[in-house]
């Protein structure tokens, strides 16, 4: 039977045509956690989901200046294709965009027909498996911040924040937002289905955070991919630019992306809460913030994954830059908000807003999982405000340190798979080399006139 003759597929596309949907747009990841997308017409779904859609594997290496990175399997094999069909329970029409619809994409290797060693969403399928294989099903809750930014002709970059009102974090409304962004984009992100439930501009002028629903991992991350590229069409649509980057400008702080995470037992229990246990958390959850910290330094290269995130962190930031938890401490890197019972959890602050939510999520899982495994207790929490090195250890300080770990840590690379953590360093190795040949505005200020 040919997929036009496929049950499943028909009464998906006739939900699709009886909400004036004619194109559908299959979306997936790349590396960087971009959307890859290609429109499809309505009618020519059923040959979209019987042979997939053929896109160049090197789509994986490619940098956000177009560079091909010579990750083997890509350039040195003739560039092959990766076949990605669409998943059409996930299609949704786009609120912004009347008769489009968008689904999520399953990746594949056309010679063998397994997944693609890059793809990030069966990375973290892979990490759930082994979760599953413990009795545990990991439950995530995504916070993300961004940058609006408006067009500024004859700046070094031609953008500034949009407004640049200093002073009012935690507020909303056009105090913070004359313009009314936030709350248009409230109201799309809703209509989209991604789970989004509050917002309010945050610290830095022109900086909003938006929150999601807590939901099992592999459906956050995915709700997660779905909002960034949402985010940043509507913001197209205003003539604006939406920025995820961790830290764009140096007056001001950087973008985090905050992960919330528990596991629920056999039963569907939350497998943290113990209210006899120190804490009142149970030693699952405490060898959970163990393996957080232990593995850090090698998760850095997932959480945080540019040259540009590493300018985040540093003493008094809010943003991590060492290696600790504490109880309800936003100084710590791994932070246990006060609740209990249900909804006992562990938030790692360590991910910056420009991470691949799938890696971000699959990582964090997978130093979780390993702490479960070593079944070790973590040392004593943070108390008071953090930034002292005297007591705990340093994050790596730049993307090669943090890409080094991550080879290092064979015990992390082992949960993650070795093909992918290969292409992985390859690719972003390159992104770091690159900009060590990259003369900078700094450093023709610094040094042009008296050198």
């Amino acid at each position: 039977m040919s997929a036009s003759d496929s049950p499943d597929i028909r009464r998906h596309m006739e939900r699709l045509a009886a909400e004036g949907v004619d194109v559908v747009r299959v979306q997936y990841p790349d590396l960087m956690g971009t959307d890859r997308a290609r429109d499809v017409l309505l009618d020519h779904l059923p040959s979209a989901y019987e042979h997939g859609l053929a896109f160049c594997r090197a789509v994986y290496h490619t940098s956000p200046q177009g560079d091909v990175v010579p990750v083997p399997g890509g350039l040195d094999a003739g560039l092959p294709d990766v076949c990605v069909r669409p998943d059409l329970s996930t299609a949704v029409p786009l609120p912004w965009e009347p008769g489009v619809a968008a689904c999520l994409g399953e990746v594949s290797d056309p010679a063998t027909g397994e997944p693609a060693a890059e793809s990030p969403r069966d990375l973290l399928r892979t990490v759930l498996a082994h979760c599953a294989e413990q009795g545990l099903r990991p439950v995530v809750g995504p916070e993300l911040e961004y940058f609006l930014l408006e067009p500024a002709p004859g700046t070094p970059t031609g953008w500034r924040r949009a407004p640049e009102t200093t002073g009012a974090v935690y507020t909303a409304g056009l105090r913070a937002d004359p313009a009314n962004h936030l709350l248009r984009t409230l109201r799309q992100l809703r209509d989209l289905g991604v789970g989004v439930t509050n917002g309010n501009h945050e610290f830095d002028g022109g900086q909003i955070e938006i929150n999601l629903t807590h939901s099992d991992a592999l459906d956050a991350a995915d709700r997660a991919f779905r909002f960034k590229a949402a985010v940043k069409e509507l913001a197209r649509q205003e003539g604006r630019l939406a920025t995820f980057m961790a830290k764009p400008f140096g007056d001001a702080g950087g973008s985090g992306f905050h992960l919330h995470l528990s596991c629920d037992d056999a039963a569907g229990r939350n497998a943290f809460d113990d209210p006899a246990g120190a804490h009142g958390l149970s030693t699952t959850a405490r060898h959970a913030v163990a393996g957080i910290l232990a593995h850090a330094p090698a998760l850095a290269a997932l959480a945080n994954p540019t040259v540009n995130s590493y300018k985040r962190f540093g003493p008094d930031t809010l943003a991590p830059w060492l290696i600790d938890w504490g109880l309800d401490n936003r100084s710590a890197m791994v932070r246990i908000p006060p609740e209990r019972g249900s909804g006992a959890r562990l938030e790692l602050r360590l991910g910056d807003a420009g991470a691949n939510p799938y890696l971000l999520v699959a990582g964090t899982i997978a130093a979780a999982l390993l702490g479960i495994r070593a079944g070790e207790e973590p040392a004593a929490p943070l108390e008071g405000y953090g930034y002292d090195t005297a007591r705990s250890a340093l994050l790596p300080t730049s993307l090669p340190e943090a890409l080094d770990a991550l080879e290092a840590d064979t015990a992390f690379t082992d949960v993650l798979g070795k093909d992918f953590t290969s292409s992985f360093l390859t690719y972003k190795r390159n992104e770091a080399e690159r900009f060590g040949r990259h003369v900078t505005d700094w450093e023709f200020t610094e040094y042009a006139y008296h050198l």
